[in-house]
């Protein structure tokens, strides 16, 4: 009987979503909005930061399905939190955060740290292939957030190079053009199957590496192809998928 291929043969090129799945987002920007609450306004930051990443989704995915607006993150989380702070919910926390408030906070998802495996794990996957980020970041967003967090990326692609945001299939071709790499030989990494599920429709193979901060619903539940799933392979961490490479 032969053995089965490795879902990782032939990879020449890992492709990383980075928000979930590399850095923590939403440990950094509860912090934030703490350390930046006014005096004697004690609110529920963990509801503040799902509702700023939740709008700014709804943003991303208006952009990918062909609506107009701004690709750039950090526009778009300005945006989406003066849009909040307009809010009977978060009046108070409007009347009190000024302009410059307000913009440090947009900052501050620039220095959300990596996830435990994320740095080892590239830097053991960059000595096998290339590693790149696909990301809705901006390229200065991701850039500061790639020094702050030591990720090690070959390439760092944004989603303002393409015109539009992910899951848009412009991206993923975008991404394979700019590699100059064949779909079959990349794969995509990510916390999320909406990600993945719009890599493989353009021939990438696909990992999933659950974490705490995304897919609630799906992550327990992820299986792999030869569990009669939908991904390739899904690891516990990144270091797991480099050994695996």
């Amino acid at each position: 009987m032969s053995q089965q291929a490795s879902p990782l043969a032939g990879v020449e090129v890992y492709i990383f979503d980075v928000f979930g799945t590399v850095v923590d987002w939403y440990g950094n920007i509860t912090r934030a909005l703490a350390a930046a609450a006014p005096d004697g306004i004690n609110e529920d930051w963990d509801a503040f930061a799902n509702e700023w990443r939740t709008g700014y989704f709804n943003h991303a995915r208006s952009i990918a399905a062909g609506g107009e607006g701004t690709t750039n993150m950090d526009k778009a989380h300005r945006q989406t939190l003066d849009a909040m702070l307009d809010t009977p919910r978060w009046k108070k926390l409007g009347s009190a955060w000024d302009n410059e408030q307000r913009q440090a906070l947009v900052k501050a998802w620039h220095k959300a740290n990596g996830w435990p495996d994320s740095s080892k794990g590239i830097y053991g996957l960059k000595k096998k292939a290339i590693v790149a980020a696909l990301s809705n970041g901006n390229v200065r967003f991701l850039v500061d957030l790639a020094k702050h967090a030591d990720l090690p990326f070959d390439v760092l692609l944004s989603v303002d190079l393409f015109g539009t945001c992910k899951p848009n299939e412009k991206v993923y071709q975008g991404a394979l053009h700019h590699l100059d790499a064949a779909p079959e030989k990349c794969v995509m990494v990510a916390a999320h199957l909406w990600d993945l599920r719009a890599a493989a429709k353009q021939g990438m193979r696909t990992v999933y590496v659950p974490r705490v901060t995304d897919d609630k619903e799906d992550r327990d539940s992820v299986k792999t192809k030869a569990d009669g799933g939908e991904v390739d392979l899904v690891v516990s961490s990144i270091e797991e998928l480099a050994e695996l490479a």
